[in-house]
């Protein structure tokens, strides 16, 4: 018993060590611009569109939360992302490598002093507004849905409509103990509010949220202009 409790005892400082350790990196951006090789051939292009497992446009990461593409980095690293191609990027990446690569395109394309409109220009339809009063999503993701409560979750306001919806019929299936499945994300919150819609009405959610202003974008590499 005593073994056990110590190699328990010991795993546990382990995990809060590598944890603490992990928070202290420092995401370099300079950096980060040297190691997007593997991102740019597809979130460098405008308009390029995954084929598997399902067909959309890859999302628009410029001007995404840092801590929120670590933490996507980190799933698709673990697994708990099921997507074959991310799976074989995050596997290469060191802690460092994420966090410099989350620093680059935190910053990428966004214009100093742009600001966004206090809430979106287009209202949405009382269907729409009701199914994102649901699940409270502007509670989470802030104003313009482009304001994240917390820097770990997304801005979602702007982005693809596709890659919306497939994220989100993502969440309902977590695959969490299948190594070889190809789709699912295993998130108690967002499983839980994803699970309370049906797949036309996480559709018409996504069409709206596409249609909001947002700082996200898709800047080109000069090679693929």
């Amino acid at each position: 018993m005593n073994k056990l409790f110590t190699s328990i005892f010991a795993l546990a400082v382990s995990t809060v060590t590598l944890a603490v350790h992990a928070q202290d990196i420092k995401g370099d951006a300079n950096a980060g611009q040297t190691k997007n090789a593997m991102c740019i051939g597809c979130h460098g292009i405008k308009g390029y569109q995954a084929s598997f497992p399902e067909v959309y446009k890859v999302p628009m990461i410029s001007g995404q939360g840092a801590s929120y593409i670590s933490a996507a980095l980190h799933a698709y690293k673990k697994g708990d992302r099921k997507h074959p191609t991310m799976r074989a990027v995050a596997v290469t990446l060191t802690e460092q490598d994420i966090a410099d690569l989350s620093a680059y395109y935190s910053g990428h394309g966004l214009v100093a002093g742009a600001e966004l409109p206090a809430k979106p220009a287009n209202e949405p339809s009382a269907e729409v507004q009701a199914l994102l009063n649901k699940a409270n999503c502007a509670s989470c993701h802030g104003a313009n849905f482009n304001k994240p409560i917390d820097p770990s979750y997304p801005k979602i306001g702007g982005q693809h409509a596709d890659y919306l919806f497939v994220a989100l019929k993502s969440y309902k299936n977590d695959n969490a103990g299948n190594a070889n499945a190809k789709v699912g994300r295993a998130h108690p919150i967002m499983g839980a509010m994803a699970k309370q819609y049906t797949n036309a009405e996480l559709k018409t959610m996504a069409g709206y949220l596409a249609s909001v202003q947002g700082e996200l974008k898709v800047v080109p590499e000069s090679r693929f202009r």
